[in-house]
């Protein structure tokens, strides 16, 4: 071990290898029960470019040392946790955006750049980077693409894979493989970034990208709206899609427990309408004319009020009301009320929601009388954010909760992860999305690039 420390050090000095009590300046992220002994790693190296990533991977490679990942450690399914015989790798030195084309409409970055930056930058040229999650201030372009980053406006412009055109990356032996594609059609054979998007740092670790940049929008409107039946939330999201005529960026979902929690004390925000419907959608809909799209917009939520589609609505009317709506729904801090708890990303289609739903409460309150099942997400695109307390957070209920909230999922289709990715959390249930076919090619590939296992190894799948 003192050897691969040496030879580390000698490659990117003592300021590019964080060991022994250095390790204690730095956060090393773990859950219980998949803590282990020794959290922190062997040791943190910090590249500055694409040939020192490749050069860490070539001495790793020889020595058969597990390399671990990190980007903005904001993940949520234990992808990044490490044990101290393993090397962790952080690309927060690679943080450049190296060129913004205006006329291709496309940013090539390195790795590194938290997401909160490439969405200034490209508005700062009167373009829009549309992805966007909660995160935005310390998740990395590298993490969102390795867990296939998904978000707020996946209804109108796709999940993180759709915003990548070309990519640089270093597989497990130090290869590096460089397809920093800058247009959208390429059909000259497979389509290899694919690969490593979602991938979880399991395949190579992606070290610059060129992302595809949109025009800027320059009307935002945005509505609270009151439905009490979940019928109506769907009667009301194919009504509005339409309508809009191809404007709406993002329609959430909040169950009444959720809206409530987050709009009473002890939460800041008031309520925008009141308390009494059973679900809340947060409408925002990003056009190019700000006085036609207002107008359009209250007219689609005026005839949806008339022909009962939607029950009440409350349309914001400045940039810091719009501001305070999405603050509602990201309120997520206000669950720990209910502590312990236990998180979960779960995809369903929209035809099986409110049955799984209602499956999930009833298996819950069978189990755990005093229960909370705190519920919503991006509807839009079938993606729910459930959050479940039942007064024990041990091992035993963690996994029986676990349980209870997967299993509804395998007869409607649904997935066990909709944008947050496998990790260790999810890994004992990948087969209840996945079928053994399935698994089986996606170890093969794994095997194919990464025989000596060396590329975070034990997520997604051991």
């Amino acid at each position: 071990m003192t050897d691969l420390i040496d030879q580390l050090v000698a490659l990117l000095g003592e300021n590019g290898v964080f060991h022994g009590e250095r390790l204690k300046e730095r956060h090393f992220p773990s859950t219980p029960p998949f803590a282990v002994t020794g959290v922190e790693p062997l040791a943190l190296v910090r590249p500055a470019s694409t040939e020192d990533v490749s050069a860490i991977l070539k001495i790793c490679h020889a020595e058969g040392r597990a390399v671990v990942p990190h980007g903005g450690l904001t993940g949520l399914v234990d992808g990044t946790t490490s044990n101290n015989t393993e090397v962790a790798i952080t690309l927060e030195r690679m943080n450049k955006i190296e060129e913004i084309d205006a006329e291709s409409r496309t940013m090539i970055v390195q790795a590194g750049v938290p997401l909160q930056q490439v969405q200034e930058q490209a508005e700062s040229l009167g373009l829009f980077f549309p992805l966007d999650l909660g995160a935005r201030g310390t998740a990395t372009i590298g993490g969102n693409v390795s867990t296939n980053a998904g978000g707020n406006r996946v209804i109108r412009y796709g999940m993180m894979r759709d915003q990548v055109l070309g990519m640089e990356v270093v597989l497990a032996d130090g290869t590096i493989i460089s397809s920093m594609n800058k247009i959208i059609k390429n059909n000259t054979g497979y389509d290899l970034k694919q690969l490593f998007v979602g991938a979880e740092g399991t395949l190579g670790i992606v070290t610059r990208l060129v992302l595809r940049l949109r025009p800027m929008p320059v009307s935002q409107d945005m509505a609270f709206i009151g439905v009490n039946n979940f019928s109506q939330v769907t009667a009301f999201l194919n009504y509005v899609d339409s309508a809009l005529g191809g404007t709406l960026s993002a329609f959430e979902v909040l169950w009444k427990d959720y809206y409530r929690l987050v709009t009473s004390p002890p939460a800041e925000a008031s309520p925008p309408i009141g308390h009494g419907y059973n679900y809340y959608i947060l409408l925002e809909a990003m056009g190019g004319d700000p006085k036609a799209d207002a107008n359009k917009f209250v007219e689609v939520l005026s005839k949806s009020l008339e022909d009962e589609v939607i029950a009440d609505a409350a349309v914001a009317q400045s940039q810091a009301e719009r501001d305070a709506m999405w603050a509602i729904r990201d309120d997520v801090g206000q669950t720990g009320q209910n502590w312990p708890i236990f998180t979960f990303d779960i995809s369903v289609s929209l035809n099986k929601m409110e049955s799984y739903v209602e499956e999930l409460r009833k298996d819950l309150n069978n189990q755990w009388a005093d229960n909370t099942c705190m519920i919503f997400g991006h509807l839009g695109d079938g993606n729910l954010h459930v959050i479940v307390g039942v007064g024990d957070d041990s091992t035993e209920a963690r996994k029986a909760v676990a349980e209870t909230v997967y299993r509804g999922l395998t007869s409607r289709g649904g997935s066990i992860s909709a944008e947050h990715g496998i990790g260790l959390q999810k890994r004992d249930y990948l087969s209840w999305s996945r079928s053994e076919d399935e698994i089986a090619l996606m170890s093969s590939i794994k095997k194919t690039l990464d025989p000596k296992n060396i590329m975070n190894p034990g997520k997604i799948f051991v």
